[in-house]
């Protein structure tokens, strides 16, 4: 199994050394030494970098170990006719997510977050998307953010997005918009919707 961690629309992806490499701009071998300082040096000038191994796995979670570690969840939202719920943040449109609350499963907390951030009660979840990785700095401390995806069935209608947490419009969008919007979006949602 592969991660690959976006750094914004660049990404470093753990691959066990049998892999096929061609399609990145850059490999690393982790026998050389990875550090997140020499990712990030390396993401400057390549957007798509492998970093291989012996054991992905193992080499995935030694770099995790240089960040604090946060765990979210959010949701594909689609209604009867098809349309899907997307919220506008920073310029890009996204999908709602957020951090995970101790004392709730990681469905309920899929479940939250989409209704405070876009006034939206789904009804259900039909069932895990998948699991992202992407990172960021925060007031100098680098979190990587585990995100599990859910598709979940809601009613289209008024929404209300969080204006506190920067989100400017909450939107049932139909699937040509969805798909012209894609082009613009972060790499970690175009993901999301590669695997639907």
């Amino acid at each position: 199994m592969s991660h690959t961690v976006y750094f914004l629309d660049k990404s470093a992806t753990f691959l066990n050394r049998t892999a096929d490499i061609t399609s990145y701009d850059k490999v690393l071998d982790a026998a050389d030494g990875i550090s997140r300082a020499k990712v990030i040096k390396i993401l400057e000038n390549h957007n798509h970098i492998a970093i291989i191994s012996d054991n992905s796995e193992q080499t995935f979670a030694e770099f995790s170990n240089e960040f604090k570690f946060v765990v979210a969840a959010g949701g594909v939202v689609i209604d009867n006719s098809g349309n899907t719920l997307m919220i506008s943040r920073r310029g890009r449109w996204d999908l709602p997510k957020g951090h995970w609350e101790e004392g709730e499963t990681i469905e309920e907390c899929a479940l939250r977050e989409v209704a405070e951030e876009t006034g939206v009660c789904a009804s259900e979840i039909l069932k895990p998307i998948c699991n992202t990785f992407h990172t960021y700095n925060v007031y100098g401390v680098w979190e990587l953010k585990c995100t599990h995806w859910f598709l979940m069935r809601g009613s289209s209608g008024a929404t209300a997005p969080q204006q506190e947490e920067g989100i400017v419009a909450a939107e049932w969008l139909k699937p040509d918009e969805v798909c012209e919007i894609l082009r613009d979006s972060y790499p970690t949602i175009r993901k999301v919707f590669a695997s639907l």
